[in-house]
């Protein structure tokens, strides 16, 4: 067994480090509330839009205004994945890099670049895949034309035929114990599902014209996607670190426990011996 002082020292040292996840929690927490208020407020707006395009372009020829819902046969593959700049988030980093794996495969004998958002994905895949850009520092001045000039350099590599599929993998957040991974086609446009209801709701009436419209509202719609999807993971990685700090926090407090425990044992052993070795020497001299 352990002695006292070396006890002593790992329940000071566990203290320490639970004095450490309760702050990153309660960090976490706030700045979570912020993040999950911006994504909740933008969400519908970006759905609607993007379903709105998807109606728009897929009536679209590439001459007519249509370029970025041109279905190509895909040889060149382009993923964006979308990460974090920092750590002790759980799995949050893990599982977007095991599913741009599983996509890795899956575009088997293509050509397959990622694009980094993240510091962790970019020093987390450098290994296995070929990266060909690392646009980490949006995380520190998140805003829509920081993310729209990332965006707009999709859409040209798209259009210039660089690449014939561009997917987004990242976290969305469901809510503060759950992050869902995602893998969302960004270029060219998904088509609309073709269903009674949606031939419905598509009846437009076009002013100027269906063509100039999907022009100048295509590429917001665009941007407002990788942006949504940007502050999804942003929102899930608080979330995410916020419990992987709160289950550190309970592990800590129960180590805690169970070291004062085993030193309040130890101490009263010690205490016994000794009341027994002065019994004995009583008993000694006694004889």
């Amino acid at each position: 067994m352990a002695n006292l002082k070396e006890i002593r020292n790992r329940i000071t040292s566990v203290s320490s480090t639970m004095q450490i996840t309760s702050a990153m929690k309660m960090v976490s927490a706030a700045k979570l509330k912020k993040a999950q208020d911006a994504i909740t407020a933008m969400r519908p707006y970006s759905e609607k839009l993007t379903e709105l395009l998807q109606n728009l372009s897929a009536t679209l020829d590439s001459d007519n205004g249509g370029v970025f819902a041109e279905q190509r046969a895909v040889n060149k593959v382009l993923i964006v994945a979308i990460t974090s700049n920092r750590g002790l988030c759980g799995a949050f980093n893990a599982n977007v890099m095991k599913q741009i794996k599983n996509l890795q495969d899956a575009y088997a004998g293509k050509k397959v670049d990622v694009l980094a958002i993240g510091k962790k994905g970019n020093d987390g895949l450098k290994k296995t895949c070929n990266i060909v850009g690392n646009e980490s520092s949006l995380f520190d001045t998140l805003t829509f034309e920081n993310v729209a000039n990332v965006a707009q350099s999709l859409m040209d590599k798209f259009a210039a035929g660089d690449y014939d599929k561009i997917e987004i993998v990242y976290n969305h957040f469901k809510n503060a114990a759950t992050q869902i991974v995602l893998t969302e086609q960004f270029l060219p446009l998904a088509p609309a599902k073709t269903t009674e209801a949606a031939t419905t709701a598509t009846d437009y009436i076009f002013e100027p014209s269906k063509e100039e419209i999907v022009k100048s509202l295509v590429p917001l719609s665009l941007k407002t996607q990788l942006y949504k999807a940007i502050r999804d993971s942003f929102a899930s990685e608080h979330g995410a670190r916020m419990t992987a700090m709160h289950k550190a926090t309970d592990n800590a407090t129960d180590l805690r426990n169970q070291l004062k425990l085993t030193y309040n044992k130890a101490r009263q052993a010690a205490i016994t011996n000794e009341i027994l070795e002065i019994v004995g020497g009583a008993e000694a001299l006694n004889n």
